[in-house]
């Protein structure tokens, strides 16, 4: 973590932004914030608890909202967090060197940059794949969340649209409650073999919350969606490209 106070000043205020504008749109940004931990050099052993512990209170949030809103589609949620709970606590658990680490992150910043740039088709519901099929995606989503501190929803959201599985809105509230499942079991994986949470941690969430509740009250319809999502593929692609070549020089 950045030692001197403007630095962690800089990168509470980075991390309150982007839990506002990911929020809105039912993230919880663990992504964002994984490329901005790493814009700050934070050690990867720090990353991860500390950006699971901010999805969580965001996509608490953003939870309850959709839940409230009866936009949750649990019949597709089931098998998918069936798959997703035990996976992402086997990926939380797993330590990986710093240079692995940084190689598999960045790799996925990539992946979720690509995911966040195509530009969504109009919504036509398929019928669903069968139910072992979805407890396989849910497990391949939440061992890579358990893994590197993204809660799934960043790959799921853009996987549900593009398929034609759900529409935008059902789709948002699906990957808020994937995001908080997923990030609870990840950050119980790795307490078991972490000694204490990030102190630092703490005081990011509360950031993290308070953009979490302006991003919820905003909502997907205030803000141009694909403008957004394309800057934050911007983002993930610039931090993404950075971690690769730190992990290659290591």
């Amino acid at each position: 973590m950045p030692t001197s106070a403007p630095e962690f000043a800089v990168l509470c205020a980075l991390v309150l932004v982007a839990a506002l504008l990911y929020s809105s749109g039912g993230h919880a940004g663990a992504s964002a914030y994984l490329a901005i931990m790493a814009l700050f050099a934070v050690a990867p052993a720090i990353m991860r608890p500390t950006a699971l512990v901010m999805n969580i209170a965001v996509a608490t949030i953003g939870s309850a909202r959709f839940v409230r809103a009866r936009a949750v589609p649990w019949h597709l949620l089931r098998p998918l967090c069936l798959g997703s709970i035990p996976a992402a606590f086997i990926g939380g658990r797993i330590r990986l060197s710093p240079g692995t680490y940084l190689l598999i992150l960045g790799a996925a910043l990539l992946v979720a940059a690509f995911f966040l740039w195509l530009r969504p088709r109009a919504p036509v519901v398929r019928t669903l794949p069968g139910s072992a099929w979805l407890v396989a995606i849910g497990s391949a989503l939440g061992f890579l969340a358990g893994l590197t501190g993204i809660g799934g929803g960043i790959f799921l959201s853009p996987l549900l649209i593009l398929s034609g599985w759900e529409e935008p809105r059902r789709t948002s509230g699906a990957a808020a409650v994937f995001i908080l499942v997923n990030s609870v079991l990840g950050l119980l994986g790795q307490l078991a073999s972490l000694p204490s949470l990030p102190r630092q941690a703490p005081l990011l969430a509360m950031m993290a919350v308070a953009g979490g509740l302006v991003g919820s009250w905003l909502g997907v319809n205030r803000l141009r969606p694909l403008a957004l999502r394309r800057v934050h593929a911007v983002v993930l692609l610039t931090s993404g490209a950075k971690l690769l070549v730190t992990a290659l020089h290591r």
